[in-house]
């Protein structure tokens, strides 16, 4: 995920948002390849996190290199949710790391050739530390092992501090469709889509796509 410019009027705008897929956790890579590969020829998707369910590493390694081939050959990115380890064997572009000391155990695995990408952020703190130790994005809004996550409000507040402030580009999780324009709006560089949005219809990736415009500025 390339890096992106400051929200400012003495710089060029942000670049176009562009869609993140989120996966289940998977047993098996043919559970979601049909949906994933027709959703990323229906849309522009920047990139893949993969969640993977409890497994031998040989069977996990299998299973991203399954996918990876697909996801890489479109222009996307395929990142694996936590098993940072896994990245380099796997033929992953990098890790989603979850929560400030996961970030820190495992960037020196993955940078400088690998994306190492942060999201479960407790406070500012966290957000601002793990980008000077070198995350390539962070990501706010995501739920966590138990499926909870903040008010929504709170995640656009986080999206919209950062977005003034960091260059570091930020990723705002929706959870429903109506939940992508107010995360752009807000300067979320990419949204997120969580699985429910995307696995059972990938088709409406196209449609999801078009609330990614941002909103015209003022006259």
């Amino acid at each position: 995920m390339a890096s992106a410019s400051l929200s400012a009027s003495s710089v060029p705008p942000r670049p176009a948002s562009r869609l993140t897929l989120v996966t289940p956790a998977l047993a098996a890579a043919g559970d979601v390849l049909p949906a994933l590969t027709e959703a990323i020829d229906g849309a522009d998707i920047a990139a893949v996190i993969v969640r993977l369910a409890d497994a031998a590493e040989r069977a996990q390694t299998n299973l991203v290199k399954a996918l990876a081939g697909p996801v890489q050959q479109r222009g996307t990115a395929l990142l694996i949710h936590g098993h940072a380890g896994l990245a380099a064997r796997s033929g992953a572009d990098g890790a989603h790391l979850t929560g400030a000391e996961a970030f820190q155990e495992a960037v020196g695995l993955l940078k400088p050739d690998r994306i190492a990408g942060i999201g479960g952020i407790a406070t500012r703190h966290d957000a601002m530390v793990a980008a000077e130790a070198g995350a390539d994005y962070v990501m706010f809004g995501e739920p966590d092992a138990e499926g909870r996550r903040p008010p929504f409000d709170a995640v656009l507040e986080r999206v919209s501090w950062w977005a003034e402030v960091f260059e570091v580009p930020c990723v705002g999780y929706a959870a429903a469709a109506d939940e992508i324009a107010p995360l752009i709006a807000a300067g979320a560089d990419f949204v997120a889509l969580d699985p429910a949005l995307w696995l059972a219809a990938p088709r409406a990736v196209t449609a999801l796509a078009e609330r990614l415009r941002r909103p015209e500025p003022a006259a």
